[in-house]
């Protein structure tokens, strides 16, 4: 991911483990919700056939802290506005392990060379909603093993 970011690209990419390892990518994954529920169904689909028992998925983001909780965006050209921050939002899953859930932040130097920081892995109580990275994901897979879809 941070390769791409350098490039400017701004892929969502998700890399599944099972019998094979497989690394999927979209571009247009932060166009909208309907767009992003597909590339995570279709990750879904091909990690049933590989059987996958690990994955994680990343998707660089622009975030804001609010009262409520984080709004996020789609990262853009345009320079951040105020209290807005660059990261790589990311989740994983493991069979054995769980979910977590966690971002890398990074910021720009003025010649818009990202730096990025330590990868943070949320430890407090995680409650993400349909349009987190990797929500339809975990959930499509979580119905097949009749688990609960959401934990951390």
């Amino acid at each position: 991911m941070e390769s791409a970011i350098r490039a400017r690209d701004c892929p969502a990419i998700v890399v599944l483990q099972g019998e094979r390892r497989l690394a999927l990518s979209d571009y247009d994954y932060l166009r909208d919700q309907r767009t992003a529920a597909a590339f995570e169904r279709r990750s879904a689909d091909h990690a049933h056939r590989i059987h996958a028992n690990r994955w994680v998925f990343a998707v660089p983001q622009v975030w804001l802290h609010t009262s409520d909780g984080i709004a996020s965006r789609a990262v853009s050209n345009h320079p951040l506005r105020e209290g807005e921050q660059e990261a790589i939002t990311w989740t994983a899953f493991d069979l054995n392990d769980g979910v977590d859930y966690g971002l890398v932040p990074y910021t720009r130097r003025p010649d818009g060379e990202p730096v990025f920081g330590d990868p943070e892995v949320f430890t407090s109580e995680v409650t993400p909603g349909e349009r987190a990275p990797g929500w339809t994901l975990l959930r499509a897979l979580a119905e097949d093993r009749d688990v609960p879809p959401l934990g951390g």
